[in-house]
């Protein structure tokens, strides 16, 4: 397992992430008020309410009334400031620490957050499609997460991160060796694991649309596949 630190990439459009901060301290604040984080056992009727449901989101099933919270279509925004435990929510707001901030900083603040919730709208719908008769809530920010990984990916695949490796060895290496793995390991794992706990479709469905929206909400100028250092694609020198 890998798991980003920092990397090595300073802002260059944007003085500070102001929506990567504000997300994280989003996901935080609900975890903790929500669902009531600081106890063993996370808040049942939040993860019902908020999380989106397949078969509700399809219009298969309906909820309880006393699990009514929001419309079953906001539910594909709301299940994204859920978690269901500390590490869930450290690991996910770890790679919007990471990465966040250089994404936000070529999209711009307010194509950054559009740029994320879109991705986990994306994500949730695909989990939806995916299995459609699940009565079982989806929670987590992995979807959203999931389109910056491949944001990134297009936009500085030869930036150094510091990384975890198997949560313990620091090493320092361009990301498009962690972040490609990352990527092959959730491929191969919606193709041969038969864990149903973890929704493999909403990180696939996150990860294809924030890939191919990049492409067109990135600010005008900023380039894509950047190989050099000096910040100048691979095979053209710099002007």
């Amino acid at each position: 397992m890998l798991l980003p630190i920092n990397d090595d990439n300073p802002l260059e459009g944007i003085t500070h992430a102001y929506v990567t901060w504000a997300l994280i301290a989003v996901n935080i604040a609900v975890f903790v008020l929500l669902q009531q984080g600081y106890r063993a056992e996370i808040d049942v009727a939040s993860a019902f309410g908020y999380g989106a449901i397949p078969a509700v989101v399809n219009h298969a099933a309906v909820l309880p009334v006393e699990y009514e919270r929001l419309p079953a279509e906001l539910t594909l925004v709301s299940y994204m400031f859920l978690h269901g435990g500390w590490l869930h929510l450290a690991g996910n707001m770890a790679f919007l620490w990471v990465f966040g901030d250089n994404v936000e900083d070529a999209l711009g603040h307010a194509r950054f957050l559009a740029f994320y919730l879109i991705c986990g709208v994306a994500g949730g719908l695909a989990h939806s499609l995916a299995m459609p008769d699940s009565a079982a809530p989806l929670v987590g920010a992995s979807a959203g997460i999931s389109g910056l990984v491949g944001a990134y990916l297009m936009l500085h695949p030869n930036v150094r991160l510091w990384v975890l490796m198997f949560m313990r060895i620091p090493v320092r290496i361009p990301a498009i060796w962690p972040l490609g793995a990352w990527i092959a390991f959730q491929i191969w794992s919606l193709a041969a694991s038969g864990d149903q706990d973890t929704a493999w479709w909403a990180h696939i469905g996150g990860l294809a649309t924030g890939t191919v929206l990049v492409v067109f909400m990135r600010r005008k100028g900023v380039p894509l596949w950047v190989m050099t250092r000096d910040g100048t694609p691979e095979g053209n020198p710099p002007t």
